[in-house]
């Protein structure tokens, strides 16, 4: 979070230490890892929502970025900052897009079903009002709808790629999207990458790769992998992973 506090809503360059108002907020909601109790600064995404009385405009996404960038000049773990912008009237329609600040850059996505289920099962409130009551109750068949097609629209063709193989968060989050979307789609439970990191081992991952993840992400000391470790990593969590993936879709 930023040293310097500001009112929920509020924006500021680097030249000018006095907020501007970004956009009407209502509410801000955290799913993901902090609303799942699986947090860890600077290594997890703070994946959040904020719930605004009116249409985002064009200068208020011109504010929204000024405020990303400067959160991310002052705060260098805000650049794993995930936030939509949903006006409260679409909050009920599925698959519209979003305003949305996510890896470095605004764009407009929709809010997946599975993080409605999150907000809807256990979302964390920041400011405002909780989630209970204005999130829809998701269905158990949206999320593995849609956990399917992610699986087959993007992980599979991802794991193709070399390049992506060498990087510890393609590692990490292909063997773990794999192991947390097996669990859903077998019984309906979202889980957090931490409890993901048991069910790797029960689908027969490399165990040498599952102990890499589990000590960068949850050791003490994370230290970069050398080259040939890298390497020898990626054919092996490319393999499992595709593996995987062939099997639960089939």
């Amino acid at each position: 979070m930023p040293t310097r506090r500001s009112p929920p809503g509020s924006s500021w360059t680097a030249s000018s230490p006095t907020p501007v108002a970004a956009v009407p907020l209502e509410t801000v909601w955290a799913h993901g890892s902090l609303a799942l109790g699986d947090y860890r600064p600077g290594r997890s995404d703070l994946d959040l929502m904020a719930l605004v009385e009116a249409p985002v405009t064009d200068p208020q996404r011109q504010q929204l970025t000024l405020l990303h960038r400067a959160l991310m000049a002052e705060v260098p773990m805000a650049s794993n900052l995930h936030c939509s912008c949903v006006e409260r009237l679409q909050l009920p329609e599925v698959g519209r897009d979003h305003v949305t600040w996510a890896h470095g850059r605004l764009f407009a996505r929709p809010v997946t079903p599975v993080s409605r289920r999150e907000l809807s099962t256990g979302g964390l409130s920041l400011f405002g009002p909780g989630p209970a009551g204005l999130v829809a109750e998701v269905s158990d068949q949206e999320p593995a709808e849609f956990i399917r097609g992610d699986l087959k629209g993007y992980w599979y063709p991802a794991s193709a790629k070399p390049v992506r193989r060498l990087r510890d968060i393609w590692v990490d989050l292909g063997l773990l999207t794999l192991a947390r979307a097996s669990v859903t789609l077998q019984d309906g439970r979202l889980i957090a990458k931490g409890q993901a990191l048991e069910v790797p081992a029960e689908l027969g991952a490399p165990a040498e790769v599952v102990a890499d993840i589990r000590g960068r992400r949850y050791g003490s000391d994370p230290r970069r992998a050398s080259l040939p470790w890298r390497i020898r990593r990626g054919r092996l969590a490319r393999t499992f992973v595709r593996a995987g993936i062939e099997r639960t879709l089939s």
